[in-house]
């Protein structure tokens, strides 16, 4: 390698705030977390859809359930699939028990549509997220498990990260798995 290098495009989009993962035994995975690492409490979504979203270009009603608990300032992210649909969860994209994809929140989807292009990163699911929030997930060119989500959050949600940020600064191992309506 060189002396010098001009980081790529995208660091400057933002940092990660988020590790997620695709786990074969959402259950095992789930205790893993919470009684081994400490990583808790884990707030899940059930039935999670983006609006309008693609994969790979085409339209598609994936359905997901997530769950999220914060290791610090990092979101941990499991993630298990609802549906047949194509996404990002099925087919080459599904990697399991290992990362999965990475999340950079950003303040603007477009500009970061922009650097993605610049880099050479192809978008392989894009969808609406609530009123005024989207997201991509991005392969920069290294395929399965290099995933980026950029996301820009629906207008609120500020508030419900910083409730789960702080639930897991103060937690205590009450209630680790708590689902969110």
């Amino acid at each position: 390698m060189t002396s010098s290098v001009t980081p790529g495009p995208l660091k400057k989009l933002g940092d990660v705030i988020q590790l997620a993962y695709f786990p074969t035994d959402w259950d095992e995975a789930m205790k893993y977390w919470i009684e081994t690492v400490g990583v808790g409490p884990f707030f899940v979504l059930n039935d999670v859809r983006l609006g309008e979203m693609k994969y790979k270009g085409e339209p598609t009603d994936a359905v997901f359930t997530m769950a999220i608990g914060y290791w610090g300032d990092i979101q941990i992210e499991l993630i298990k699939t609802d549906s047949d649909a194509p996404s990002l969860y099925a087919g080459e994209y599904a990697v399991r028990d290992r990362l999965h994809h990475v999340c950079v929140f950003v303040d603007d989807i477009q500009e970061a549509r922009r650097a993605c292009a610049e880099a050479g990163a192809q978008v392989i699911v894009e969808g609406k997220v609530g009123e005024d929030g989207e997201v991509i997930y991005v392969d920069p060119g290294k395929g399965p498990g290099y995933i980026i989500e950029y996301l820009q959050p629906l207008s609120g949600t500020e508030g419900l990260f910083q409730m789960m940020k702080d639930a897991a600064r103060d937690w205590d191992g009450s209630d680790p798995i708590r689902v969110l309506q």
